[in-house]
């Protein structure tokens, strides 16, 4: 009976070890990410951050947790988020906008931190180069700069090939609208296009600022993407029909909000870019030594229920270079 008591123990102990190895061994494969997003979170690319991990074998809740923060389109409370994600101590941030990369690279040079929806991280100073960017930053940017400004007017000046003048709408605190516009005057004069440039740091001006492009004659509205022109999607796209000005963004949803021209990289698809570089990093890569991707490809969306409330005819052969036609 002593000998059956002594072989119960000895069963116990050894189910009990095993018991808590599993358990150990458990919580640490539950890795943690923080989440910092501008203006917010639940969006459509976080949908597809989220989507991507899953199939990758990252499942919310399962084998990874997330803390999510995001300043309700109050972009002065990022740097105060970052912090409390950085107090928090997860294995990686994922930084989605140049204003949440901006606020986590400034909180910690330890963490590493996966950015996306980024146009030029090396402009702003978030990494060395892009093939090595050095540091505790790596990710996906949005834009290759290599006269993205041409391009963009381009299109405009294919479309409305009598316009000259064009309404630019900006956010001067936004650091990618001070790197990227100062290329755009030149590709403008070179199209024949005369330039009105607003700068605008709250979306209650675009109401204003749009009656006042209206005023002084412009033809067109040339919208940088950024958060107080995009969120809801719709208004910008709509004031711009009410008023007759033909529109164009780098923004995809904007065409399909309304607006009459997009042309951008197809922010979907580097959020499921981005996601694979967490599972690189979370099974060990280092930051500094996982390049910067680009995108290869950019996407031209034309909406041309827009195009025909503004009495505009689309030519034919850009039509024909569109990826998506809303009709």
């Amino acid at each position: 009976m002593r000998r059956f008591a002594v072989t119960v123990s000895a069963v116990l102990v050894v189910l009990l070890s095993f018991a808590s190895t599993a358990t150990a061994q458990s919580l640490r494969r539950m890795a943690r990410i923080g989440m910092l997003c501008a203006p917010a979170c639940k969006v459509s690319f976080d949908e597809a951050f989220l989507d991507e991990l899953k199939k990758i074998g990252w499942v919310e809740g399962t084998n990874i947790t997330i803390e999510r923060k995001d300043p309700d389109y109050h972009l002065d409370q990022l740097p105060a988020l970052a912090s409390d994600l950085v107090r928090s101590k997860p294995d990686l941030i994922v930084a989605f906008t140049p204003h949440a990369a901006r606020a986590a690279k400034n909180a910690t040079s330890d963490i590493p931190i996966v950015i996306v929806l980024v146009a030029d991280p090396v402009g702003m100073g978030l990494a060395s180069s892009l093939a090595q960017p050095g540091g505790n930053l790596t990710g996906v940017a949005t834009m290759d700069r290599i006269d993205f400004g041409g391009k963009f007017l381009g299109i405009l000046r294919e479309v409305l090939p009598q316009a000259k003048r064009v309404a630019v709408f900006l956010n001067s605190l936004n650091e990618m609208h001070r790197l990227v516009f100062p290329e755009t005057p030149a590709a403008a004069a070179k199209l024949g296009f005369q330039l009105d440039v607003f700068d605008l740091r709250e979306a209650g001006e675009v109401p204003r600022a749009i009656a006042a492009a209206k005023a002084q004659r412009a033809e067109a509205l040339d919208i940088f993407s950024d958060p107080i022109f995009s969120f809801p999607s719709n208004r910008v796209p709509d004031l711009a029909v009410q008023a007759g000005l033909p529109s164009i963004s780098f923004d995809l949803d904007f065409a399909r909000a309304g607006g009459l021209i997009s042309y951008g990289p197809d922010f979907l698809a580097l959020a499921r870019i981005g996601a694979r570089y967490v599972d690189r990093i979370l099974k060990g890569a280092k930051t500094a030594e996982l390049p910067i991707e680009q995108p290869t490809k950019y996407l031209l969306v034309i909406n041309l229920k827009t195009a025909k409330s503004l009495g505009i005819e689309i030519p034919a052969n850009v039509l024909a270079r569109a990826d998506e036609v809303i009709e």
